[in-house]
């Protein structure tokens, strides 16, 4: 008898322990919410973050100039560090789809960014870019800061239209 009130109160405790793990909240993601067209979607599982042009910019911004393999001439962008929104989302492992426009597709080790590495950019030489001038959104590198950033595998990554963004963990 006492072997079997034990292994119920075991087994009682067990499921109250998982049914309190359920019940913890998804982890907050921290980005603004879309108030018009998004320039970019987020997709982690079932969870869809727009991004509108607004809420982009309303993101902590970095800038720096660089040369491209694409353009002529050094490039002043402005965006988002890519490390800034995994952070944002909750995000330190798994592989990030990015998908342009036109629906090329690019997947990259979350693992693979740094600090000082690829942002978001939203704006290039003062003006937001459009379609035609490789936007709403351009994967960039500091090409010029660091040897690491002249590789084809950074080339390849490096993708504009950019308008999607799937997480997978």
């Amino acid at each position: 008898m006492t072997v079997s009130f034990h292994r119920f109160v075991r087994t009682a405790l067990t499921l109250v322990m998982a049914a309190a793990l359920f019940a913890l909240p998804a982890q907050a993601v921290d980005l603004p919410a879309a108030t018009s067209d998004p320039v970019l979607t987020i997709t982690m599982g079932d969870d869809v973050y727009p991004l509108d042009s607004d809420g982009l910019r309303a993101l902590p911004a970095v800038e720096f100039t660089t040369t491209t393999i694409w353009t002529e001439g050094p490039q002043t962008f402005v965006g988002l560090r890519v490390t800034e929104l995994l952070e944002r989302l909750g995000v330190d492992s798994g592989t990030l789809t990015l998908m342009a426009a036109n629906d090329y597709q690019v997947d990259v080790d979350v693992s693979s960014f740094e600090p000082d590495g690829a942002i978001l950019a939203y704006d290039r030489n003062g003006r937001a870019m459009g379609l035609r001038d490789k936007g709403p959104v351009w994967m960039v590198y500091p090409y010029d800061s660091d040897s690491k950033f002249r590789s084809e595998l950074i080339y390849s990554n490096s993708i504009w239209q950019l308008d999607r963004i799937i997480v997978t963990r």
